[in-house]
């Protein structure tokens, strides 16, 4: 079997080539830059692609021969610098899906495995867990990135009418794990954690999921996943004070105590927006995202678990190994560096 793999340099895309790999694909990896994606993935068996998906029909003719593509990439931002950022995100996560998916059906490909979010997933009027019956709520489609998802769903929908290429759709939430080289926000607190720079706890927290058992759900959805089916791949809520104290588990260093009240998280959401448009800069929070972590979203991935057959690594265990791959890889240093407990 040959993939195609969009978004290989990212957290999710890369796991995803390592895993292909391991169970004996040939794999054509998306890459803006070829070196790069030789850096993080390192696998000279991997066919690496220079491409965009601001341009599709570049690349489009490395479709031919592939069985099926996965497609990982988007236009991802927690939060955004000012400016108007709708156009790029609709055309690279909305146009650029229905560009490429067409594309990969007159290639010839068999089946398309895509990722949206589960931030599309709103909350519940009663406060129970959503599922993948649970319309988005005003929270997501504030979260430009959660809208240009949801949005691209629904053109999902409409391509599936007059297609024939079946298409699943995959909806991670907040992804946490190793090779995280960018690193993403998950990655960002777990560097932020290590070198002391948590001084309080905030209030609020996210569904997490591991990315290689996300990754390893996206394989499995090739055979049995059904085309316009949509998979929420989570395990469970955590509050930012439950990872915190996870991580003081696995790795001995010390949680911070002291909780920080909403009003001042609100206060240094403001700050951060004031600062950054000052400096010309992309915010390190916004007031929208800090009010958004506080709105519990609950989801369930009972679908999953039934269908795909889904099971979940314990959470610790992640954090342990993300942990784990940041110091093997020089992430963390110097005095920073983290002796970690017996535990890990």
């Amino acid at each position: 079997m040959k993939a195609f793999v969009t978004g290989s340099t990212g957290l999710l895309g890369s796991n995803l080539v390592q895993q292909l790999r391991a169970a004996g694909w040939e794999v054509r990896a998306l890459a803006r830059s070829p070196q790069k994606a030789a850096q993080i993935i390192r696998d000279p068996g991997v066919e690496i692609i220079n491409g965009d998906m601001e341009d599709v029909a570049g690349f489009a003719p490395a479709l031919a021969g592939c069985d099926v593509l996965f497609h990982t990439a988007a236009y991802f931002r927690e939060s955004f610098a000012f400016g108007d950022h709708w156009p790029k995100l609709e055309q690279i996560n909305v146009q650029g899906t229905i560009q490429l998916l067409t594309a990969a059906e007159a290639a010839g490909v068999k089946k398309a495995i895509y990722v949206s979010s589960g931030g599309v997933i709103g909350a519940t009027p009663d406060g129970r867990p959503g599922d993948e019956t649970t319309p988005p709520d005003a929270g997501a489609l504030s979260n430009l990135y959660f809208k240009s998802k949801v949005v691209a769903e629904q053109v999902v929908a409409q391509f599936l009418k007059t297609h024939t290429l079946p298409v699943v759709l995959i909806l991670p939430s907040a992804i946490f794990g190793p090779s995280d080289t960018a690193p993403t926000n998950s990655g960002k607190l777990i560097l932020e954690y290590l070198a002391g720079k948590l001084p309080a706890i905030p209030q609020g927290g996210f569904s997490v999921v591991d990315v290689r058992d996300v990754a390893a759900m996206m394989i499995t959805a090739v055979e049995r996943g059904r085309s316009g089916e949509r998979y929420i791949i989570s395990d469970r809520y955590y509050s930012i004070g439950e990872i915190l104290k996870i991580l003081e588990r696995v790795t001995g260093v010390p949680a911070p105590r002291l909780p920080l009240p909403y009003p001042m998280a609100l206060a240094y959401g403001w700050f951060a927006e004031l600062s950054a448009r000052m400096n010309g800069s992309e915010p390190v929070a916004t007031v929208s995202a800090i009010r958004l972590l506080n709105t519990r979203r609950d989801v369930v991935a009972e679908k999953a678990r039934r269908e795909l057959g889904m099971t979940l690594r314990p959470f610790d265990q992640t954090l342990r190994d993300a942990v784990q791959w940041f110091v093997a890889n020089g992430y963390v240093t110097g005095a920073n560096v983290v002796a970690l407990s017996a535990s890990a």
